[in-house]
């Protein structure tokens, strides 16, 4: 345990986030997103999970340590509602609310089809699975680039 972090984040959630670099991909999702066999495209390889966390609870204890990418219009992605391209569902606001108090700003969120949501993901570092029962709780989070001190 460390001081200051959220107790929520393990250590290999926090060892993804280190070995990230700016333009990263980061997928967070439910428990219904095929994150297993997704993850195993990825740059990562294999699934991290976020046992007992929702989506929202998840993002926002990620976001205490990883910026989002400011160089791009939307530096979040989330599926869309298969049927309906325009529907909503309440997770939806629920991280529009957490990106957005995490960057101090309002963040713009991109829909993408479900299919292309999957191959997105299968393009992403790595995959965080929640314990959230969604449904569409599946998002993609660009990481930004952190501004530190000169040595």
């Amino acid at each position: 345990m460390l001081k200051g972090m959220d107790p929520r984040l393990s250590a290999e959630i926090v060892h993804v986030l280190m070995l990230m670099g700016h333009g990263d991909d980061l997928v967070i999702c439910d428990v219904n997103h095929p994150a297993a066999t997704i993850a195993a495209e990825t740059t990562y390889g294999r699934l991290v999970d976020m046992a007992g966390c929702d989506i929202p609870t998840a993002a926002r204890a990620i976001l205490t340590l990883m910026p989002l990418d400011s160089f791009v219009p939307a530096p979040v992605s989330r599926m869309q509602v298969v049927g309906d391209p325009d529907g909503v569902v309440p997770i939806f606001a629920r991280m529009q609310a957490v990106v957005d108090l995490a960057e101090g700003r309002a963040v713009q969120v991109q829909a993408l089809e479900r299919f292309a949501f999957y191959e997105a993901a299968k393009r992403s570092f790595a995959i965080i699975r929640t314990s959230d029962s969604g449904p569409y709780g599946c998002f993609i989070l660009k990481k930004g680039v952190v501004d530190l001190p000169e040595l």
